[in-house]
């Protein structure tokens, strides 16, 4: 089934929309280490939505990137084996080389990423 070009606009709109109505927190900030995993290393700034929650209960993921236009381009959807989730994260502001990055980060250990482009 192809979907709309109107579809998939909105999609993304209703995205950006959450975005604004809600507001970014950066709990681990670029450079810090996962709570479970100190070896793993946040290669960007990571967060949450406020006030938003996902079907496991926790807040909508988002990375935050160094591109000035700092506008969501990309999500990326994750499935995760040890926590048996699957999840997607917003990416706001990444440029090609955190784009790389994020994907590294999240196809290591138990977690396999892949990236979907606006």
């Amino acid at each position: 089934m192809k979907v709309s070009n109107y579809m998939e606009n909105e999609f993304w709109e209703y995205l950006e929309r959450l975005i604004a109505i809600t507001g970014v927190v950066i709990d681990r900030p670029k450079g810090s280490k996962h709570p479970r995993l100190p070896s793993l290393i946040y290669p960007l700034d990571y967060g949450f939505l406020r006030d938003t929650r996902t079907t496991d209960g926790s807040e909508i993921d988002v990375w935050v990137g160094s591109d000035p236009d700092n506008k969501l381009k990309e999500i990326i959807c994750t499935v995760d084996i040890f926590k048996k989730d699957v999840e997607i994260k917003l990416l706001i502001g990444c440029t090609k080389d955190e784009l790389e990055d994020i994907v590294n980060f999240h196809n290591s250990a138990s977690i396999k990423g892949l990236i979907i482009r606006r």
